[in-house]
């Protein structure tokens, strides 16, 4: 019911991934393409109170809802409740005739591995490669951090949508509720475009 978790942007995704299997990590899921949508109410009045509400497809299909996320020493925290759903298109169906409507749709790739009692994802956006730690206590994900060479400094307090949102300020001619590897085939994303540092540099 609680998700607390830190994000980094990384220049290098594929150095990572052979720390990795030099720290002898337990491959949880194997590189995936996820499809994600999010879903507001008309007004959006979701996003503005920093909620979410989403429904993703991978190997399996789930609705999400995060509650606002608090900021503590570079690690989001915030109440998540996740479960399965069997049909992508009736979960979708199902929220559009309660009122919601879709946001934002977004893809990425994403490799999952456990060190240290976190969960680590290697996430291929789009517009650059990330990892993500999720633990259960602060201590935990900066170790984690830690053995992976990650500058804790560099923790991004920010979501996917919120960095899309900045390169669209950048590229006008990007439509801000698609955020998908064609849409952006044959930009070159730059950290400076994100607001971001690498915490692999």
């Amino acid at each position: 019911m609680q998700e607390t978790e830190a994000k980094f942007y990384v220049s290098d995704l594929e150095r990572i991934r052979r720390r990795l299997q030099a720290l002898e990590t337990s491959l949880i899921q194997e590189r995936v393409l996820e499809i994600n949508l999010r879903f507001d109410l008309p007004g959006g009045r979701l996003r503005s109170e920093g909620r979410v509400l989403r429904l993703r497809q991978d190997t399996q299909t789930r609705l999400t809802y995060k509650g606002a996320s608090e900021n503590r020493q570079g690690v989001l925290d915030r109440t998540e409740i996740e479960f399965s759903v069997s049909d992508f298109e009736k979960a979708k169906q199902f929220l559009e005739a309660l009122g919601y409507q879709p946001l934002f749709y977004y893809e990425k790739y994403r490799t999952t591995c456990e060190l240290a009692g976190c969960h680590i994802m290697l996430d291929e956006l789009p517009y650059g490669t990330f990892v993500e730690i999720e633990g259960e206590t602060i201590e935990a994900i900066q170790y984690a951090a830690e053995k992976l060479a990650l500058k804790w400094e560099c923790a991004i307090p920010a979501s996917y949508h919120v960095l899309f949102d900045r390169l669209c300020r950048k590229y006008p001619s990007l439509d801000p509720a698609t955020l998908s590897f064609a849409a952006l085939q044959g930009i070159n994303v730059t950290a400076e475009d994100l607001s971001v540092r690498a915490a692999d540099a």
